[in-house]
């Protein structure tokens, strides 16, 4: 996979590769001061969709057999739930070991409900708005979370741009050790230094004490580690973006409307994945008994 991630850029795309990394990295420091900032970085965002569409074949090779729906939606479930039981230990590991994070976090999660929520009451209907107005006065209070929520999947570009960026380099760093084959390592070196970017960067857009932001980095890390790991499993960058939007999203839903809304969308995820992967496993062993078929016809004669 390497020898493809490493394949010849252009000077467009690299360019663009650089302006959905590096820049964005500096918008995002920028958006503690002007909005702005905070605008470029979601067009960044927003374009780094079709910077993804030349990205992601590298993360496959011609050998490779295509793959049907179904094994996509498994791969797509299986990541899933590998994502919520690591995010689930990593929160567990972060209330513990990073009490002053986990508590400043605590109070931002239910500062920023609670304002919402307040907005929300205050667009009441005094004097007899439609039901449409009033409709969109509440999609309102939270459509720019889910908005943003979205985009953050897309932040899974930036990670494989920056893993190509990086193999780049130490391919040209050190040709001899790259031409040995011991590629592997680099690999999970660019994998490891994305992640701690990856925890930097949520640290980036405000201030705070050094006893949360290292909270933030390594909380923030882990789970950047779990979604790198996750795309080179996959080797689809597409299942990755949606494993990161959907369980944002899914959170986002259990801070205003629905309790433990992350938990039941992974027991319908966990039931979805255990249908279709019997459904796989049928479809095999069928496929495995009509070539067996094939051969012992081919024997007969």
């Amino acid at each position: 996979m390497t020898t493809n991630l490493t394949k010849p850029i252009s000077i467009k795309l690299l360019f663009a590769m650089l302006v959905v990394t590096i820049g964005a990295e500096i918008l995002l420091y920028f958006t503690r001061y002007t909005y702005m900032a905070s605008t470029l970085y979601d067009a960044i965002m927003v374009s780094s969709f079709f910077i993804g569409w030349k990205l992601h074949r590298r993360l496959h090779s011609p050998a490779d057999q295509p793959k049907t729906k179904r094994q996509i939606t498994l791969q797509f479930t299986g990541a899933f739930l590998i994502f919520f039981l690591g995010s689930t230990v990593n929160n567990l590991f972060s209330t513990y070991a990073f009490q002053d994070f986990s508590t400043n976090y605590d109070h931002y999660v239910q500062n920023h409900t609670e304002m919402q929520m307040a907005v929300e009451e205050d667009t009441g209907d005094p004097e007899g708005h439609d039901a449409i107005w009033t409709f969109f006065e509440k999609v309102d209070t939270i459509g720019y979370d889910l908005y943003t929520d979205t985009l953050a999947g897309l932040e899974e570009v930036w990670r494989l741009a920056y893993i190509i960026l990086l193999l780049v380099l130490f391919k040209k760093a050190f040709p001899r050790r790259w031409e040995s084959g011991r590629r592997d390592l680099f690999l999970i070196s660019a994998l490891f230094l994305t992640s701690i970017l990856f925890g930097i960067d949520h640290t980036l857009d405000s201030e705070q004490s050094w006893s949360i932001r290292i909270g933030a980095i390594v909380t923030f890390a882990n789970m950047g580690l779990l979604l790198g790991v996750i795309l080179l499993w996959t080797r689809n960058l597409w299942v990755t973006v949606l494993v990161h939007s959907i369980y944002d999203i899914t959170a986002t839903f259990s801070w205003y409307y629905i309790d433990y809304a992350v938990e039941l969308f992974v027991l319908t995820v966990l039931i979805a994945h255990l249908i279709l992967l019997t459904l796989e496993k049928l479809n095999q062993r069928r496929l495995k008994q009509k070539l067996e078929a094939v051969e012992m016809v081919r024997a007969a004669e």
